[in-house]
């Protein structure tokens, strides 16, 4: 079967995530691959969105954290403040599942502004919301973002989410005891922190993908791991059951 690089990420994300695992889950991307997981390899997993929701099963993917599917299929839904104060920073959370508007090689997440100013940046984005607490309480970080120069950059324009910090020892430094950033997929390869620096690096290539096309469209000079291997291609139930829950979402959102 064919498939776009879109396809391939989500499907490729997806696969990061265990049966067993609690996912704190990041609207958009994220939360595709997540409900992916959850339709094919991984039907226990337990998916948790910043609204409140515990053990959601949506049938069509929410528009927001606010959307109505997600509180009327989940197992139970619980305040804000008991989330984020019990569940997350309580460390009953074992993924978080984010996307990222600029990334720098340490896995640090700008979604605030693009600029120099602040004050008066050259686009003004949504914000972090729950993100940067999901990014120091969860026990790792799954990133899932399409790559580009503009948004793999050298250095960030605002940190919104911690990383590994801006020199790849921060989490150490401050005191943190989860891992931070542990895999970042995007729709040309999967990569990993090299263990001694945290810097993402290349340890898997989506098919058909070179070597060059992920130079081209990284803003630092990328590293590759001493054996990088080919990411599989998509399944038929993989890429079936993604466009099943793609067209049903397309359907709900237009009524």
């Amino acid at each position: 079967m064919s498939y776009t690089a879109t396809e391939m990420m989500t499907i490729a994300a997806s696969r990061a995530i265990g049966n067993s695992d609690v996912c704190f889950v990041g609207i958009g991307m994220p939360s595709a691959a997540c409900n992916l997981a959850r339709l094919t390899h991984a039907p226990d997993v337990c998916l948790i969105y910043e609204s409140g929701t515990i053990g959601t099963r949506p049938d069509v993917l929410p528009l927001s954290i606010g959307d109505g599917e997600l509180s009327a299929t989940a197992i139970t839904t619980v305040g804000v403040t008991e989330m984020f104060r019990y569940w997350l920073q309580g460390g009953k959370i074992s993924v978080g599942f984010l996307g990222a508007a600029q990334l720098d090689k340490y896995g640090n997440i700008n979604t605030t502004v693009v600029g120099d100013d602040y004050h008066h940046p050259d686009v003004r984005l949504p914000g972090g919301g729950g993100a940067p607490e999901i990014a120091t309480s969860c026990g790792e970080i799954f990133i899932v973002m399409k790559q580009s120069r503009r948004g793999f950059v050298e250095k960030i324009d605002f940190t919104t989410s911690l990383g590994h910090g801006a020199d790849g020892q921060e989490r150490a430094r401050l005191g943190l005891k989860t891992k931070g950033p542990s895999r970042l997929i995007t729709d040309l390869c999967v990569m990993q922190p090299d263990p001694s620096t945290n810097e993402f690096m290349v340890t898997s290539i989506h098919p058909g993908v070179t070597r060059q096309q992920i130079i081209d469209n990284t803003g630092w000079p990328i590293q590759f791991a001493s054996q990088v291997s080919q990411t599989p291609m998509p399944s038929e139930i993989e890429l079936s059951t993604l466009r099943a829950l793609n067209d049903r979402t397309a359907r709900a959102h237009q009524q």
